[in-house]
């Protein structure tokens, strides 16, 4: 098994959809859930900022993380999303094989 991850990545409300789906169509995501109703408090060029945004939950495995942020960054609005990978310790075994399986290229 090659490890599945969970990658988190904000996005404009707008964005989000769009960009689920285009990163699960693509075999670089198994999963996406959509969580509404952030608001984001962060620095920017010096100065504090707040966004109402979503949050990606997404999962993938270890070999395609690279791949995923590639093809997040390629569409993502922002010009430095916030894309952080966690390595899963531990899960239900059916549903990790599950996520390995769905980012598999087909027929690889």
């Amino acid at each position: 098994m090659a490890g599945v991850r969970v990658i988190l990545c904000t996005v404009p409300i707008d964005a989000a959809e769009r960009i689920a789906g285009a990163i699960v169509e693509q075999r670089l995501a198994a999963c996406v859930n959509i969580v509404p109703g952030l608001l984001s408090i962060y620095w920017w060029k010096g100065e504090v900022q707040r966004d109402p945004e979503k949050l990606l939950v997404i999962k993938t495995t270890a070999e395609r993380t690279q791949a995923l942020i590639d093809g997040i960054r390629a569409i993502h609005p922002y010009e430095v999303p916030e894309i952080i990978a966690l390595d899963v310790v531990e899960g239900f075994p059916p549903y990790l094989a599950w996520v390995e399986e769905s980012v598999r290229a087909e027929g690889g």
